[in-house]
């Protein structure tokens, strides 16, 4: 019997046993493939609870849900920082033009030359620490968000009642969540349970 999209409350107990361990038998062929440190930390019991956490479909809802939010955040901020690297380069160019422009008016006048130079090259060192530091800043921005997700993620995987999942920055706990996360997916894909 394969696992369905339809709530638990609609299958028999031996339909949800069998639901249970085909569920079950996937986490563990799948845990299977993991470094040996995290298969450790999976042990029967752990993928028994997992398996039993997806009978009603609900939690495959809840990680499609979260991906769908995941990868709007993404492209928002791709967006930004796509937004903000053509910005840097029209100013570099606008500022590239103006320097050249600069440069061309005091042709004829030589003494005034080495001033504009080192004029320009001043501000083009000013230009490029200030668009350095926006970058830079809009990095760190994006990065918190994601972080915030991140954290958003786990506190509900955690409330939803999904082991293993808790609010954490432990890299360690977080590449084993990511695992779990690529299981659960491959099961809604699998079984081909659509959300």
């Amino acid at each position: 019997m394969e696992p369905s999209s339809s709530s638990g409350g609609d299958y028999s107990n031996k339909e949800k046993q069998d639901r249970h361990y085909a569920l079950l038998n996937d986490f563990q062929e799948m845990s299977r493939d993991l470094p040996l440190s995290f298969q450790q930390r999976l042990p029967y019991t752990t993928l028994s609870n997992l398996a039993f956490a997806l009978l009603d479909g609900t939690v495959f809802e809840i990680v499609q849900y979260l991906e769908e939010i995941q990868q709007m955040t993404e492209k928002k901020m791709l967006d930004q920082r796509s937004k903000l690297l053509n910005s840097i380069k029209v100013q570099k160019l606008e500022q590239a033009r103006m320097h050249q422009a600069n440069l061309l008016a005091c042709q004829n006048r030589l003494h005034h030359l080495n001033v504009v130079k080192a004029t320009n090259e001043r501000e083009k060192q000013e230009l490029e620490e200030r668009l350095k530091e926006e970058l830079q800043n809009l990095d760190e921005k994006i990065v918190n968000q994601l972080d915030e997700r991140v954290n958003e993620q786990q506190v509900t995987l955690q409330e939803s009642g999904v082991l293993g999942f808790f609010p954490t920055t432990n890299p360690q706990e977080i590449k084993l969540q990511m695992y779990l996360l690529q299981f659960i997916i491959k099961l809604r894909n699998k079984y081909q349970i659509v959300t």
